[in-house]
Formats: structure tokens, sequence, C-alpha cells
């Protein structure tokens, strides 16, 4: 992955719009400059595909939020074990544009395709069995408020599927240079708005208020791939505290 640490002209200016028009006009010209990756076959991705189940997905109800163009929802509805409904949503009208009409390309069924923000879910409580959101907690401005509405939206008994960057690795040491040198640390003009080694994000996603997730196990944190690996995969399950 290429880091730029300028941001496009063009995007700078959004900038002097509100935080969330700014925003959201930001990951829009972001997303227009890429294609579609259906097979979900970055890293990060293939974390997850590792990891999910046939008990995740067959029949059952799977949210996708901060969904980018789609690539992995569009994998999810072609897995043997197809879930009942995936709701894949982002921020981005273009990401959601571009990955239904990816979807409608593959003849894919199943897919309901929303804009949408991770800090108040459009959804009821307990409406998912499965939660997916890569690459997300460390660019929205609140992460603890969207946890905890990952977690209200997801069932008991149901796992979530968490990446991010591991910034406790070399990528943690260069966005340390670049704060020396007062300079923007950015991936490919997004900007990066929490410092996210993996113990932080752990920390964030076990709650101690009702309802919670706990740490059943944690993926790619073996050896020199916790202080050296791109990214981290957290697979969490809720639960409901005892009286």
């Amino acid at each position: 992955m290429r880091l730029n640490t300028q941001f496009p002209a063009a995007i700078e200016a959004t900038h002097r719009a509100t935080p969330q028009v700014a925003a959201r006009k930001l990951y829009d010209a972001w997303h227009s400059r890429y294609e579609v990756d259906v097979e979900a076959d970055s890293p990060l991705h293939r974390m997850v595909k590792a990891n999910i189940s046939e008990k995740d997905l067959a029949s059952k109800n799977v949210l996708e939020i901060g969904c980018g163009r789609g690539g992995f929802s569009c994998w999810l509805a072609r897995q043997p074990h197809t879930p009942s409904r995936i709701f894949a949503t982002d921020f981005s009208s273009i990401a959601v544009e571009k990955g239904e009409r990816a979807a409608h390309a593959l003849n894919l069924t199943g897919i309901e395709w929303r804009v949408g923000d991770i800090h108040a879910i459009g959804h009821p409580d307990e409406s998912f069995d499965t939660v997916v959101s890569c690459e997300t907690m460390e660019r929205v401005q609140h992460p603890r408020q969207a946890l905890a509405e990952l977690a209200r939206v997801l069932k008991p008994g149901g796992r979530l599927f968490l990446t991010t960057p591991n910034y406790f690795g070399i990528m943690g040491l260069y966005r340390l240079y670049l704060r020396v040198r007062r300079r923007t640390f950015a991936e490919e003009g997004q900007p990066i708005k929490h410092f996210l080694p993996p113990p932080r994000t752990r920390r964030w996603v076990t709650f101690p208020g009702r309802p919670m997730l706990l740490m059943p196990f944690l993926e790619q944190w073996a050896a020199l791939r916790y202080w050296f690996g791109s990214h981290s995969l957290i697979v969490a399950e809720k639960t409901v505290r005892q009286p």
C-alpha cells in the first residue's frame, strides 16, 4: 500500500465545509478513483475470510459496515453457506453505488445496499448475527460510539469481525516520523484520526457495560506479526452480563 503525505488539492477544499460534509466528499472522491475488488483479495479481507465460518453465514443476517466499494459483500453473497440477508453500508454514496453495480453485473442477490453512518446505524437492537467492519475504526470521529453501535445491533452470541491497521509496527514509526516533521499522515488521501496499536483496539472492543463484547480469540497476534504485521484482526463474541 502506498502512503501519501499530502491530500489532493480537490480534497483539501472540502475542509472548508462542515466536518461531516467534508468527510463525505473526501471519501466520495477517494472511492471514485478505484474499481471494485469483487474477489476481496486484499490482506485484510483474506484474514477475515480465513476465520469466518459457516456458523457466521448460513441463513444469517450479516452487516458489513464501512463496506467501501462492496467487494467483500459480493464475496459473501457467493459463498455456499449463503446468508439470509447481507446489508452492505458505507458513508460514501459513490462507494455504495459502485458496489451495487458490481453485484448487479455478477447477478448477485440478497444484498441490500445502504448509505449510512457507523455512529448511528439505522437498524433495531440485536438485528444481526454477524457484523464485519474492516479498516474503519481508525478513521471515524468517535470510535467508542461506533463500537457501541456495533454491539447494539449484534445479537447475543453473534460475532464481530473487526480489522484495523497495525500502527504498532512500521506504519506507527512512519506516522511518528511524519508527526515530528509536522506533516499529515494519510493513506491514499484518507485521513487517520486515531492511532490504533492492537492493545488499544482490544480495550475499546471489550465493553464494561451491557451488552458487552468478549474476546474468545484474537487472530494475527502471534510472534512477530504482533509488532510488524500490517493489519490486526479482532474476532469478538457478544454476550450479556449476568445480573
